[in-house]
């Protein structure tokens, strides 16, 4: 299984944007470009899950959605990957788990959109992933609020680094997150779908 993932050499720092991807669009492009370079990331790798287990309808099939993300994220420094269906992994817990095992020495940083830190208190095991990787939220449309008043927030808001120190958030102690603000891109996978695009 191991030459089937993703390259990584111990000391690089490689942010991780987990999703059903269904479908990839431009504001997944838009907020990978903003992580690499806000957060000084070396890659982002894309998790195209096998599901989402806090979606009650499953994904479009995922070799659907990993030829999709490869023809919207085009970049030398992002890689597709299906790992979580290569290691069996369901959750983000789970994943990361796995992931420092095979990657010994490689910094990862958790990367999200400002939605989906107002709702990470009901992500299974949520307070291991943070206590055990930096966390990089990217600001979307309407997010901001909701995501600074949530439960996760407010419980490590004494482990939030300030967007201007964003760029040392890969190399600081968990439990450590950052929240950074960039300029919008207001598109959902959910919009695509319902328009029937997808």
């Amino acid at each position: 299984m191991r030459h089937e993932l993703p390259y990584a050499r111990p000391g690089q720092v490689i942010g991780l944007l987990g999703g059903s991807f269904d479908p990839a669009h431009q504001g997944h492009a838009h907020i990978t470009r903003e992580g690499l370079r806000r957060f000084g990331l070396d890659r982002v790798w894309w998790l195209v899950t096998p599901g989402n287990p806090l979606k009650a309808n499953g994904p479009a099939p995922i070799a659907d959605r990993m030829a999709r993300a490869r023809e919207v994220m085009q970049h030398p420094r992002v890689c597709i990957t299906d790992i979580e269906r290569r290691t069996g992994t369901r959750f983000t817990a789970e994943t990361l788990q796995a992931l420092q095992f095979l990657y010994p020495g490689v910094r990862f940083v958790w990367l999200m959109g400002a939605d989906n830190l107002a709702d990470f208190h009901r992500w299974e095991r949520w307070e291991w992933i943070m206590e055990n990787v930096p966390v990089g939220v990217i600001a979307r449309p309407g997010d901001r609020v909701a995501a600074r008043m949530s439960p996760a927030a407010k419980k490590y808001q004494d482990a939030r680094l300030p967007g201007w120190k964003a760029r040392l958030l890969p190399f600081a102690t968990a439990p450590a997150w950052s929240l950074i603000n960039v300029p919008m891109v207001d598109i959902s996978s959910s919009q695509i779908r319902a328009r029937g695009d997808w």
